[in-house]
């Protein structure tokens, strides 16, 4: 079966537990303090493997994230190619409200140190079929894109967060793109999701386009076919992870020869599951818990 390459970040998540949200000078007490490991290169890899896909994953960590490595490496993830790093590892600051809705601040470190030669082992891994997953959590994405294109392998780009450098890259490489309501937009410069596919699609008529909606569900485009897909039902107690659920999930479920339509609804399985746990990373369901979601349904 081909595999998964994801050349993506790693992460420390100091995650609280609070009523209400932060806004603009404000100050609110947490209920409690947890750390988890994170980032959305590090979920998402482990959702794949979780799935039962070969999952490689490339990437940095300082002194402070060997442990990252562990729980990818417990999970079948091959973090061989996971280098240390003198710069400490990225970490995140969450928030996480009493219906189960987050904001999120994160900190690059050891992700933005990404280097040519981990875009090499990237690339040389890659065989006929497998996939490049991304997000924009690491540096140096346009020379990936860039290089992907000259090599015409399929890359699977989960343009999160966005940051401003998306403008300039070239995505017309991008074989699946997958965004939410807010980097659609960015992208697109249409508010409405609707309209935001439907630019989409036009910019890049032969890529599989999912524009995920949260509790709305998900939109899924390519050239003129659409389809909404509806979300699962669940009670939300933290929402961190489950798009890195609903992605690596996806992915797997392509590696594995299933159809789009089938694969989303795999996806939106793991999302939904993802939501009635907390964490991040800790939140990543269990493939039969996922596959029993989808019966019961």
């Amino acid at each position: 079966m081909p595999k998964l390459i994801n050349l993506g970040s790693l992460c420390v998540d100091n995650v609280y537990s609070v009523d209400t949200i932060a806004t603009v000078g404000e100050t609110v007490a947490s209920r409690n303090h947890a750390v988890f490991p994170g980032g959305k290169g590090l979920n998402q890899s482990l959702a794949a493997s979780k799935a039962g896909a070969e999952v490689h994953h490339i990437g940095c960590v300082g002194e402070d994230g060997d442990w990252l490595k562990e729980v990818l490496a417990e999970a079948g993830v091959n973090v061989g190619n996971v280098r240390r790093i003198e710069t400490p590892t990225g970490h995140a600051v969450i928030q996480v409200d009493s219906t189960g809705q987050n904001s999120i601040v994160i900190s690059g470190g050891a992700n933005r140190s990404i280097q040519v030669l981990d875009r090499d082992v990237a690339f040389a891994l890659l065989q006929p079929g497998d996939w490049l997953l991304l997000q924009n959590e690491i540096n140096d994405i346009e020379a990936v894109l860039k290089e992907a294109g000259d090599r015409d392998v399929n890359v699977a780009f989960n343009v999160a967060p966005v940051d401003g450098r998306e403008q300039n890259y070239r995505l017309d490489a991008v074989r699946l793109l997958i965004v939410n309501e807010v980097e659609a937009t960015a992208l697109a410069r249409k508010t409405v999701p609707d309209a935001a596919l439907d630019a989409l699609c036009g910019r890049f008529p032969t890529a599989h386009i999912v524009l995920t909606l949260g509790r709305e569900g998900l939109l899924h485009g390519i050239g003129g076919h659409r389809e909404k897909l509806a979300a699962y039902r669940v009670e939300a107690v933290d929402e961190t992870a489950a798009g890195d659920a609903f992605v690596g999930y996806l992915m797997a479920g392509l590696l594995s020869g299933e159809e789009y339509a089938k694969a989303l609804l795999l996806g939106s399985a793991a999302g939904a599951l993802a939501v009635t746990q907390e964490g991040a990373a800790s939140s990543i369901p269990e493939y039969a818990d996922v596959l029993a979601m989808q019966d019961s349904n």
